[in-house]
């Protein structure tokens, strides 16, 4: 498995209920893009729109080598591929108050490009700077463990 892209706000920004894998339909270029790396999910989210659900604002270079006739949004609406299960029952959830639907990381799987979506819930200013303190605890115990054992 080749990790692509990973949002590494997510995990500040929310607490993640659940995660779900998902397919992405893709043009050949873009795999091509993917392929060399060139792809970011931030400032990303998903909507779910007419009983499907829709990965926004997706960064993916235009491949360079893919000619003039390919000038296409490198930020357009990508469709994720779940089962119809798992579609109603995300659709379920983020109907609920406070819920909201994140994609983790894009990666390859075989020769597959998938997403990693989650189901979260978004974190106070309180729960922020509690995990900003724990980091830096954790950070300092580490560093003095490795100087105890020089």
């Amino acid at each position: 498995m080749k990790i692509i892209a990973v949002n590494k706000s997510a995990s500040f920004e929310y607490f993640i209920q659940e995660k779900f894998e998902a397919g992405i339909v893709l043009e050949g270029s873009e795999v091509k893009s993917l392929r060399a790396g060139k792809a970011s999910l931030s400032e990303s989210f998903c909507e779910v729109r007419g009983g499907e659900v829709f990965l926004k604002n997706m960064h993916i270079a235009v491949y360079d080598k893919s000619g003039a006739f390919s000038t296409r949004d490198s930020r357009k609406d990508r469709k994720l591929l779940l089962h119809r299960a798992e579609i109603s029952r995300i659709v379920g959830k983020v109907n609920e108050k406070g819920f909201t639907l994140v994609p983790l990381r894009v990666y390859f799987k075989d020769a597959l490009v998938k997403a990693e979506i989650a189901l979260c819930k978004g974190k106070h200013t309180y729960d922020k700077k509690q995990a900003l303190k724990d980091r830096d605890i954790g950070r300092t115990m580490d560093r003095e463990a490795r100087e105890a054992f020089k």
